[in-house]
């Protein structure tokens, strides 16, 4: 019970040495692969929603966007293993780090964003100003839709760490308060752990949804600007 409260989103270190690249090169490994011509239902369950995902997102693109398409899959299989590595016991979450987030949306925003800029900068330059705008209004509306533009990618990235970050405080919460209750009331002791399990199945869906909102956004930014 006296345990740091946010002592699971402390990078952890090995030697004196960051661990942080160690465990986010972890997850990929994990992802099963196969060399034969024959898969077995593992891997063939994996490429089929590989399949679903990819042909979900592209729908909307043309061909200039579809080019992203094994960017954005490797981006949500990314997301959706780091996120489910947090659920494991005495493990670290990276995608809690408001830095490492930014550091994926900000690439991917600024590389739509100047993909638009260049293959059609009117569409680009006309999301400044909506049409039929009063002309008093035109610089407020010029100045908040450039605002609006600029915190796209910290959007992204307060999105994912908040979620993350708020479920696991949850869930730590509510662990620590059936160790507590678990000497005084066992009733009360059961209920708490169910309500624990729940919990964490909901944080495993939380993890999976938080990716595919992630890339989706990165998409639907990119159709914006292809």
């Amino acid at each position: 019970m006296n345990e740091n409260l946010f002592a699971s989103f402390i990078a952890p270190t090995i030697l004196g040495l960051p661990a942080t690249v160690l465990i986010i090169l972890f997850p990929p490994l994990l992802i099963p692969t196969s060399k034969y011509l024959i898969n077995n239902r593992l891997i063939t369950t994996q490429q089929w929603l590989i399949k679903l995902t990819s042909k979900q997102m592209m729908a909307m693109h043309n061909t200039k966007g579809r080019t992203w398409s094994l960017m954005l899959v490797s981006l949500i299989i990314f997301i959706a293993t780091t996120n489910l590595l947090g659920l494991l016991p005495h493990s670290f979450t990276p995608t809690t780090q408001l830095s490492m987030n930014l550091a994926m949306a900000i690439p991917l925003w600024a590389g739509a964003v100047i993909m638009g800029f260049r293959s059609k900068i009117k569409n680009a330059l006309a999301h400044f100003l909506p049409q039929g705008t009063p002309t008093p209004l035109i610089p407020m509306l010029v100045i908040i839709e450039t605002i609006s533009l600029l915190i796209q990618p910290m959007a992204l990235a307060v999105r994912l760490t908040a979620n993350i970050t708020a479920g696991h405080l949850l869930m730590h919460l509510i662990g620590s308060a059936t160790l507590a209750m678990s000497t005084i009331n066992l009733p009360s002791t059961l209920i708490i752990f169910t309500i624990l399990i729940l919990l964490t199945i909901l944080e495993t869906a939380v993890a999976l949804i938080q990716a595919y909102v992630f890339t989706l956004l990165v998409s639907l930014y990119l159709h914006d600007n292809t």
